[in-house]
């Protein structure tokens, strides 16, 4: 249990340092002993994950000698984590049948709600432990953000820095999920089937907050993150095809057959020139336009600033390894795709990563079904 493991370490800290002492701070004191013995009392939320947990340990280890005064700050960052799951847990299950005013609720009736296309903002729609869990997803990413800046403000070697960043991009994509399979269900050009299919994955990922599409798409957004980083798009025909190039040869399979097998499609290709340049397709059209009217065949950075009355063309992440950049970025491109389908306006009406996880829930289903048809 992490109050155990808390206790044990401020146990150990129970020392003073600069005429400060540290006490202890134990979960327990928030609960009853009848209330924690609960056969009931418990949560599908894991805190921390057996490889989040070793670093925690980690942090904890270094901490006690280095800076114990960031250690009972942070130690207690991770003890509210757990007194959150814990408050989420009195909310019921997702997955289990349920009678609230004579109205029947089930597993089934959740995705039907889901699958209502009620446009606008659907959080009130939304069941009260969607929205919960979100809040403890986000809180663990501050937690982690923490760890980050700690770990490198403390001189750890940059391998294990980059296990801290890691972790905590993975948990900017679980976040980004959820917003991608909103998204999903509100694309009525996706097969019913397939819709299905990603309310019951939304379902999953509110009730644990773990996803195995999750887990595919990390690491292959997180890789065309860091390739994409490296580039310094050229602004000469806005075509894209030099950026794209470069960003593949760093990519794997699964992401090079993505590209032959789907940048035909309008949508996607549309979708990807606004993740290579950084701007919004109406930006794209308008800086086309001055190169033809112009007759220019080449433009700079800076010039398209000027064109776009813009003081800079910011570039994606290049100087930033912070992953709320990704985040940023993404949601500009997901709000800028939904105010276009709404309002019936050209350019793209999904995002890149929209794309990208409709191509593996695709790619998956088609698998079981071959196994499934094999046996």
């Amino acid at each position: 249990m992490i109050q155990y493991i808390i206790g044990k370490i401020m146990e150990d800290i129970k020392m003073t340092e600069n005429n400060i002492e540290f006490t202890s701070v134990d979960i327990e004191e928030f609960y009853d002993k009848d209330e924690l013995n609960k056969d009931e009392f418990s949560t599908n939320l894991v805190v921390l994950t057996e490889k989040e947990q070793v670093l925690v340990n980690t942090l904890f280890d270094r901490l006690k000698s280095i800076s114990p005064e960031s250690l009972e700050v942070f130690a207690n960052r991770v003890a509210d984590l757990e007194r959150l799951t814990k408050n989420i847990a009195h909310f019921p299950s997702l997955l289990e049948r349920q009678v609230v005013a004579a109205e029947i609720r089930t597993e089934q009736t959740l995705i039907e709600s889901l699958l209502t296309n009620r446009g606008g903002d659907k959080m009130l729609h939304l069941p009260s432990k969607a929205i919960l869990g979100k809040g403890f997803i986000v809180a663990k990413f501050h937690v982690f953000m923490s760890m980050c800046k700690i770990a490198l403000e403390c001189g750890f070697p940059k391998n294990e820095v980059a296990e801290y960043q890691k972790a905590t991009l993975s948990l900017m994509f679980t976040i980004m999920a959820e917003d991608v399979y909103l998204s999903m269900l509100d694309n009525v050009s996706i097969p019913i089937d397939l819709r299905q299919q990603v309310a019951y994955s939304l379902i999953i990922l509110w009730e644990h907050r773990s996803d195995q599409n999750v887990s595919e798409m990390a690491p292959v957004l997180e890789a065309v993150w860091s390739a994409r980083k490296k580039l310094a798009p050229v602004f000469g025909t806005m075509v894209g095809t030099s950026e794209l190039l470069l960003l593949s040869i760093e990519m794997d399979d699964q992401w090079c057959k993505f590209i032959s097998t789907q940048l035909g499609d309008k949508e996607v290709s549309m979708a990807l020139e606004e993740f290579l340049f950084g701007l919004s397709y109406e930006e794209i059209q308008r800086v086309k336009n001055i190169l033809k009217d112009k007759g220019i065949s080449a433009i700079g950075r800076e010039e398209v600033a000027a064109f776009l009355g813009k003081p800079s063309i910011q570039e994606v992440g290049v100087s930033s390894e912070d992953p709320r950049q990704f985040y940023l970025d993404y949601s500009l491109r997901r709000d800028n795709a939904r105010a276009r389908l709404r309002m019936d306006l050209p350019g793209p009406h999904t995002t890149l990563e929209d794309h990208y996880m409709r191509f593996i829930m695709e790619k998956n289903k088609e698998k079981q079904y071959n196994d499934a048809y094999a046996k």
